[in-house]
């Protein structure tokens, strides 16, 4: 059996929530716009998992929009409020944003940029969080056109560095703004709040914490509108048109609930899990570990080598796979030519570092054995590409 260590990217779905899929589609496969009694039935599944995911952050039912997944929330997070600005005002708003944020935010800021609305960079630190003095200087530096928007992941999705979120949104707030956290890596792993935490929007996705891909969720403030991407329907408060899917939703909120049931026993155990890799990797020279002990994710480790110009980044993460260990670097290959993290290039990490990073991140499922399994092959996999390139 392979040692799957990239939940990061998608965890396997739990047993309970397939079994409440499966009772689901016994129940009514019929829509949940439609008036006769199946339709019912399924109205009433949707709404109730609605309402299980609303309660599960804090939020009310009526606050919640399911999407088809965490890229799609961030879109109609971003989009959404802009052209909704820009139809009722006539300016765009002005996008204050992480260099080391996800694509799913960072491209539809630069398409909103493109569109014309301004866009700011924001810098991290060297541990990839961004300082709410960061936001205050951007803010203050800024010239302002409309509202400013800013977004913020809760926790980074590479090295599981941990924002400051509930100090990012008063700032944003004492200038005025909407405030926005991509929750996608630490929604079910820890305590999120939205009235506690003072965030405007907030996106969750299923398929990160055992539930089916195919949905998630965009919280959004009840005081705040915004455009749908998707027109044609009046499902989702006309705020997303198209059929909603009662099995996806009954999934999500099962998988919300075992979250919220085992959430501190998860993390006790992801951080016996993160502190045993941490030790058996030092047994590798020139290790370097990026992801921070404190402030971060347990269920993330990020780590690079000293002497990454002599490594193959992608035969790392090849041979990890030959081994039987599913891991990745975070990185993108364009037309076959693998690129360096941006993240890790914002945090200050030469090009050859970013590029031969190796994330470990668990799940539910991951065991002592997984772990062990993983450091001894990546130590395996090592020592070969180093002594091919000394006989270089």
């Amino acid at each position: 059996m392979p040692a799957y260590l990239d939940n990061s990217a998608t965890t396997p779905i739990a047993p309970e929530v397939l079994q409440r899929m499966e009772q689901v589609r016994a129940q009514t496969q019929a829509n949940a716009s439609s008036v006769h009694r199946g339709g019912q039935l399924a109205r009433v599944i949707l709404e109730e998992s609605r309402q299980q995911i609303a309660a599960s952050i804090g939020a009310e039912p009526k606050e919640i929009i399911f999407t088809s997944g965490g890229t799609e929330a961030n879109n109609l997070a971003l989009k959404g409020v802009a052209l909704q600005q820009k139809l009722s005002t006539g300016d765009w708003p002005t996008l204050l944003i992480p260099r080391a944020e996800h694509h799913a935010v960072l491209h539809p800021a630069e398409f909103l940029e493109v569109m014309g609305a301004s866009l700011n960079m924001m810098e991290v630190d060297h541990e990839g969080r961004v300082a709410p003095k960061e936001l205050q200087k951007c803010l203050a530096d800024t010239a302002i056109s409309g509202k400013p928007l800013v977004s913020v992941m809760h926790a980074n999705n590479e090295t599981g560095t941990i924002n400051p979120i509930s100090q990012l949104a008063a700032t944003a707030h004492q200038a005025g703004g909407i405030f926005h956290t991509d929750a996608v890596q630490t929604f079910g792993k820890l305590p999120f709040n939205v009235r506690e935490l003072g965030v405007d929007m907030a996106t969750l996705s299923a398929h990160k914490i055992h539930g089916p891909k195919g949905i998630g969720a965009l919280f959004v403030s009840k005081e705040l509108e915004l455009e749908p991407l998707i027109h044609g329907g009046a499902q989702e408060r006309n705020r997303r048109g198209g059929t909603e899917s009662p099995e996806l939703a009954a999934g999500f909120a099962m998988a919300a609930q075992l979250c919220a049931e085992r959430m501190e026993q998860s993390r006790e155990m992801f951080t016996q899990l993160n502190n045993q890799l941490r030790q058996l990797l030092q047994a590798i020279p020139e290790l370097r570990i990026i992801t921070p002990h404190e402030g971060a994710l347990p269920n993330i480790l990020n780590i690079t080598f000293a002497d990454a110009e002599r490594l193959d980044g992608e035969g790392l993460i090849v041979g990890m796979d030959l081994a039987g260990v599913a891991v990745s670097n975070g990185s993108a290959c364009t037309s076959g030519s693998q690129q360096p993290s941006h993240v890790l290039l914002a945090l200050g990490l030469p090009a050859a570092q970013a590029r031969g990073a190796v994330r470990f991140s668990f799940g539910r499922f991951t065991t002592q054995q997984d772990i062990a399994i993983a450091a001894d092959a990546l130590l395996a996999v090592i020592q070969r590409q180093r002594s091919r390139s000394s006989e270089r």
